[in-house]
């Protein structure tokens, strides 16, 4: 199950390994930055926190880097069962309903987390294995419903929460996944037809208020800025007044000390990172973030089985989509949906989920070209 051969190691993707690495020293230099207060005086136990979870994302990845990731693919069913009862739970047990608006996290004693950062990698793993069975037949219309019907039902529920920012994440890996195994496009032409009608219903029946606000806030975004619209304004300004370079090194970082930024430590981080580093320092998150999801792509085209390629697929439309939401919503491009910034927001759970998900993808590395042992 877990080999350290060298063979392994020549194969090792160190390309990587070095961009998410410094991905995560980028978040603890923001981290830091925002933790800065009105007298100039840093608040580390968010950074402290991150290294923890740091140090733990780090092993766990490098050893499931050399874990045989078709074993997970046999226990594929198991998997899926253990992710639908970790929901369920949530469901009965879950908090966070009053601070956030939906019932996500567990808590255990001293200890919470959110399941669903831990369901994404199980249901990509179960998704990509249940496909793989499928493949030959996925076209014809009982296959299809069989998939989806395995697929959807960790995204109901999700919704259930709800946690619509979330599953639609889900949604979008699922739906990645699909179409690079082959499915007809004419089934995503009715996909977004139902999707669009869905918006319309959901809207009006289901969303909570807090939910409309932040979708009309999104399509006027002038309309309210001291109430619905105040995080994304400030977001603008924030940003806005890094310029080229920033203020951290320069200047007081105003916006992000003087406590006109919430959630300046999660949502928002990207806020954070455009008024201390500027356009210079966003150039470079991105640029790291281009290299990643370029060498995911990479591994995923020389996997050894579909099953493999399928895994690297969801994780790079589940890095893709909260890379591109997360900074469109504090521009005001996209509306706000509370999507984390991999590898730079606060999380433990978030920070270990996107290690395991890159452990996942150089174990696939390592093994691709159908290496015989």
């Amino acid at each position: 199950m877990i080999n350290f051969e060298k063979k392994l190691l020549r194969k090792f993707d160190y390309i990587l390994f070095l961009s998410i690495t410094l991905l995560s020293m980028f978040g603890f230099i923001s981290l830091y930055a925002s933790s800065i207060g009105t007298k100039g005086i840093a608040h580390i136990g968010d950074v402290k926190t991150q290294a923890i979870a740091f140090f733990i994302g780090i092993v766990t990845m490098l050893i499931l880097t050399f874990f045989d990731y078709d074993v997970l693919g046999k226990f594929y069913l198991p998997i899926y069962i253990f992710c639908n009862l970790l929901l369920i739970a949530v469901l009965l047990f879950g908090t966070g309903e009053k601070q956030w608006g939906a019932r996500s996290w567990l808590v255990i004693g001293s200890f919470s987390f959110q399941p669903s950062e831990i369901v994404k990698i199980g249901t990509i793993i179960s998704v990509a294995k249940y496909i793989e069975k499928n493949s030959e037949k996925i076209n014809e219309l009982f296959t299809l419903i069989k998939v989806l019907t395995f697929s959807f039902i960790p995204v109901f529920l999700i919704l259930m929460q709800p946690d619509f920012g979330t599953a639609v994440v889900f949604i979008f890996f699922i739906v990645a996944m699909l179409f690079v195994t082959g499915l007809d496009i004419k089934y995503f032409l009715y996909a977004g037809i139902t999707a669009i009608a869905s918006m319309f219903f959901m809207y009006f029946f289901t969303f909570d208020d807090y939910q409309k606000d932040r979708l009309n806030v999104f399509l006027n975004p002038e309309a309210d800025n001291l109430n619905s619209g105040y995080h994304v304004a400030q977001s603008k300004i924030a940003i806005g007044s890094g310029k080229k370079l920033g203020r951290f090194l320069f200047d007081e970082i105003n916006f992000t000390s003087g406590g006109f930024l919430p959630e300046k430590h999660t949502d928002f981080i990207f806020s954070v990172i455009g008024e201390a580093f500027g356009l210079i320092g966003g150039l470079v998150l991105i640029s790291l973030y281009f290299i990643m999801i370029y060498r995911l792509i990479s591994i995923a085209k020389a996997a050894k089985d579909l099953f493999g390629s399928l895994v690297i697929v969801g994780v790079t439309a589940m890095m893709v989509f909260h890379i591109i939401q997360n900074i469109g919503m504090t521009m005001g491009l996209l509306p706000v949906t509370g999507i984390p910034l991999p590898f730079i927001s606060k999380g433990g759970t978030f920070l270990i989920s996107n290690m395991i998900s890159i452990g996942l993808a150089l174990s696939i590395g390592i093994r691709k070209n159908k290496i015989n042992f």
